[in-house]
């Protein structure tokens, strides 16, 4: 795992480093632009990585050629079994791009129904602890 995200933080200073060459020996807008792109998902997956790394300590059982298949089991975390948001989320995105077409009125408004539909989706399972379903149950 340490060598996962030490070759995206080395990506990450690479594409920065070539980005701002480039920008100073006057590059196309656009080619900078990606060349800067790259350079933050780089950072963005090297950090992820860093982070994985130091809360498992470093050593996960894929990095141990002596580990047993048994050594990985366990919860891997929360998978929802199914999910209509999903379909909202994709109707009021595609609804906004159309309405770059037609009008900035009609943006405003597919936003706001973009907005909702991706917090629907981010709180599909977050409940108040008050709820008649208990705190940690899951439909």
């Amino acid at each position: 795992m340490k060598s996962g995200y030490r070759l995206f933080l080395f990506l990450f200073a690479f594409y920065a480093l070539v980005g701002a060459i480039y920008w100073w020996l006057g590059g196309e807008p656009l080619g900078v632009t990606a060349i800067f792109l790259s350079a933050g998902l780089a950072l963005i997956i090297g950090y992820y990585f860093w982070f994985i790394n130091r809360r498992t300590g470093g050593v996960l059982p894929e990095d141990n050629p002596e580990a047993m298949i048994s050594d990985g089991a366990g919860e891997l975390g929360f998978y929802s079994p199914h999910s209509w948001w999903p379909l909202p989320v994709g109707l009021a995105a595609t609804a906004v791009g159309l309405s770059l077409i037609i009008g900035w009125w009609l943006t405003l408004i597919t936003v706001g129904f973009l907005l909702v539909a991706v917090m629907g989706f981010v709180l599909e399972y977050e409940r108040p602890s008050n709820s008649p379903y208990g705190s940690d149950s899951h439909h």
